[in-house]
């Protein structure tokens, strides 16, 4: 999966934190809040070749089955397209 957008993950005061920079500043306007699962998901975005391998990569990370895994996945995947930060 390809990351369009340029952002750095940050621990701030516990929270994780995507913050946008470059030219990804002026197109996303603040910052982006990430649960544990969705810091998962992000680091882990760039080693999926798709989705069903990431969803199979959180399933074993978390011991959930492979349904719940698919729709967590499909649901931060689609925040991050409609955010236009990846493809």
């Amino acid at each position: 999966m390809k990351i369009l957008k340029r952002l750095i993950k940050r621990n701030i005061a516990g929270d994780i934190i995507l913050v946008p920079v470059g030219d990804a500043s002026l197109e996303i306007k603040g910052l982006i809040t990430l649960n544990e699962t969705g810091e998962f998901l992000w680091d882990a975005l760039e080693k999926a070749e798709n989705e069903s391998a990431l969803a199979a990569m959180l399933a074993a990370e978390y011991d959930v089955d492979t349904a719940t895994a698919e729709a967590d996945t499909k649901v931060f995947l689609q925040k991050l397209k409609e955010l236009g930060i990846i493809e």
